[in-house]
């Protein structure tokens, strides 16, 4: 649709005749039902009638081909022409009725587009033979004369473009029913309910009751209901929706807290400072259904095309009949009339309709068979022509789950002994880096050994004894806080990485765990690989710079961003998209959302959030990365595999319509009969479905891990 496009009330463009977006999603389930449900009932109707008006009208030629003319000579009665008259009568008008609608629109405002060749193409084929129907079918009956044959009759024709738009538009319906979902999952991430301070007492209120500078306490394991300011208190705060980290961020006082975020384990108070559209949240809701409502470059060129073939034909179809009269009145009005119709037929809709989303249809079933799901035609497109992919770190480039990668001592102690001490002291924590901990004493079979004391301090660590020793398990802070001299890896580069553990014995440091992210195996062969293919290679990451760093170093990235919030990752590729260049971004946390909405291609991750797969127009449900590689391959194959089809579409008609509005036929005698004219639309037809078959022979690309 064209977003420039307003009106009051749901409604179709007038420019397109795409169906209209919300501007502002709403949580209400049910309105998204009412067009996707009428649109299956007229669909299915629509395949009801079809089918015997497809027997009625092949039939006889069939059963004459196989011997049984006498079977196929009852078929072609009288009466079998005027069922598929009346048959045909409520698929056009009531199945198809908002096509109808689109196409007049299309005519109304000037703007003729898809819809205005098949309202052309089913309208003139229908009346068409109705009139002879009528005119030759009545004579039959009043005065017995002989009655119209199959071949001047094209209802079926009518019918099947009918059964294939529906169709069509029941996939779009339900390809935005999804879209849907996935903003109203992101309108869930926000509570209904807040603990409000007022006076000394605490009273639970609705979230649309809040205001900027309210003061309100979050629980541990709850929802951040606003932005806002932590003014007592303390906690660590899971921001994976923003930042896509594994690892919840610490929060003390003055720091800032959004809206959507979970609330870890702490206990605090914050000041409200903004509420409803204003919040990080909102914003990035309201952007994300900016997107889908914009329309992708692929819909366009159909409509482009259209907009100068079809006056352009029907002017073509109009100068025909009146050169025919002027010149050769003497073979009257009928014969003008059928060369008319014959460049009319010609120019059918079915293989323009059918050039991109037939070539997009078998390259999507083939993409699927190798775990590729592709939600968007436009998608491809953009991804076949990237210039530059964006990468998301945590959860694309690497895991996205915090393991143990360095353990460093400094005092007598083993490192088996340093990790028995670590384990029992973590295992009453339920922070992601304790979990991580375990995970790796298991691995390593480490005794267990249990705490007789343990105290969780929000914020920092904890604290136990174990087997008479005062145990501190924490960040560097929270032992300097205690009174541990640190001094001893002031030096040490590895404090920079925010996923430290350090751990101190009776007030004396003694050792530190490195919890990192590795690297996919797959990374290096995938970045060299797209490469190769001519496309910069650039990460985007909220993560620290020096783990940004250390991960570009390794993987080979010369351009990366550390430190980003979601919309300063919006904002770096919409400047890359103002320098000109087509980005494409992978990505697999609600974080990327953002991103995903402004970037011309988008690529989610298996493992990731509902939220990133329901808006990225490509979903991966492989962890492997071999799928982007392959996805960027099998795009350029559909993209020129459609130029290929459009090529098709229209060498059949414009070499037939010259021969179909009689330019032949006074030196040959040759004429291209709507019957005829119809065939060569049907072969153009099947050359786009053959062409486009192709694609489903097409072989994945593996690449090494090196």
């Amino acid at each position: 649709m064209h977003p420039k496009v307003l009106q009051q009330g749901p409604g179709n463009c007038p420019f397109c005749g795409m169906v209209l977006e919300s501007l502002l999603p709403s949580s209400d389930h049910s309105e998204e039902s009412d067009e996707y449900q009428d649109l299956k009932c007229r669909f299915w109707v629509s395949v009801f009638f079809v089918l015997p008006i497809v027997f009625l009208s092949m039939a006889p030629m069939v059963l004459n081909m196989i011997g049984f003319q006498k079977f196929g000579e009852i078929i072609m009665m009288p009466w079998a022409l005027w069922v598929q008259f009346i048959l045909t009568l409520p698929l056009l008008f009531w199945s198809g009725w908002p096509i109808w609608q689109r196409g007049w629109n299309s005519f109304r405002s000037g703007s003729l587009n898809m819809f205005s060749l098949i309202s052309i193409g089913m309208g003139v084929t229908f009346f068409y033979s109705s009139g002879v129907l009528f005119s030759q079918g009545m004579s039959f009956l009043v005065m017995g004369q002989e009655h119209p044959g199959v071949s001047d009759l094209y209802f079926e024709a009518a019918a099947m473009i009918m059964v294939l738009v529906l169709l069509g538009q029941l996939l779009e319906s339900q390809g935005r029913r999804k879209a849907s979902r996935a903003l109203r999952e992101l309108l869930e991430l926000v509570p209904n309910k807040a603990t409000l301070l007022r006076e000394g007492k605490e009273r639970e209120v609705s979230v649309s009751e809040l205001q900027s500078g309210d003061i309100i306490r979050i629980h541990p394991g709850e929802k951040i209901p606003v932005d806002g300011i932590i003014i007592e208190g303390s906690s660590a705060v899971d921001e994976a929706m923003l930042t896509g980290e594994a690892f919840p961020v610490e929060k003390s006082l003055g720091s800032q807290v959004t809206a959507g975020t979970l609330n870890s384990y702490g206990s605090f108070v914050m000041r409200v400072e903004k509420v409803g559209r204003e919040t990080v949240l909102a914003q990035m809701i309201e952007m994300v259904a900016a997107a889908q409502r914009s329309r992708a470059p692929i819909q366009s060129l159909a409509d482009h095309v259209s907009a100068i073939l079809v006056p352009l034909i029907l002017v073509i179809a109009v100068v025909t009949f009146v050169v025919w009269i002027l010149l050769k009145p003497e073979l009257g009005y009928s014969f003008a009339l059928a060369r008319s119709v014959a460049v009319l037929m010609i120019t059918c809709p079915c293989a323009l309709g059918l050039a991109t989303p037939m070539a997009v249809a078998v390259g999507v079933g083939r993409a699927a068979h190798y775990g590729i799901l592709i939600r968007e035609a436009g998608a491809l497109q953009q991804l076949a022509s990237a210039s530059i992919m964006a990468f998301d770190k945590t959860g694309t480039l690497t895991e996205g789950k915090p393991e143990v990668v360095a353990i460093r001592t400094f005092s007598e102690i083993s490192e088996e002994q340093l990790l028995q001490f670590l384990a029992a002291a973590e295992r009453g924590s339920e922070h992601p880096l304790a979990k991580a901990i375990l995970r790796y004493t298991q691995k390593r079979k480490i005794a267990e050994q249990n705490a007789s004391t343990f105290l969780a301090e929000p914020g920092g660590g904890v604290s136990a004894t174990i087997d008479g020793k005062s145990v501190l398990v924490g960040s560097i802070a929270f032992l300097a806080r205690h009174g541990v001299n640190t001094t001893a890896i002031a030096s040490e580069v590895l404090i920079k990485d925010h996923g430290m553990i350090a751990i101190a014995l009776n007030n004396q440091l003694t050792g530190v765990v490195m919890v990192s992210d590795s690297i996919k195996d797959s990374a290096k062969g995938l970045l060299k690989k797209l490469q190769q293919l001519g496309i910069e290679i650039a990460m985007l990451t909220g993560d620290s710079a020096f783990v940004a760093e250390s991960i570009a170093r390794e993987l080979g990235i010369n351009l990366w961003k550390a430190g980003l919030s979601p919309a300063q990752k919006a904002e770096q590729i919409t400047q890359w998209k103002e320098e000109g260049k087509i980005v494409a971004m992978a990505g697999d946390g609600i974080n990327d959302a953002h991103a995903f909405s402004v970037a011309d291609a988008s690529i989610a991750m298996n493992g990731g959030s509902n939220i990133a797969k329901e808006i990225a127009g490509i979903i991966l449900m492989h962890s492997s990365l071999e799928g982007i590689v392959t996805a960027t391959l099998l795009s350029r194959a559909i993209l020129k595999t459609i130029r290929q089809n459009l090529f098709f579409a229209f060498a059949y008609n414009l070499l037939g319509v010259p021969i179909a509005a009689g330019i032949l036929y006074p030196w040959f005698g040759i004429l291209l009969s709507p019957m005829l004219a119809t065939a060569a639309m049907s072969l153009s037809s099947l050359s786009v479905i053959g062409n486009s078959l192709r694609l489903a022979n097409y072989q994945r690309h593996f690449i090494s891990a090196k």
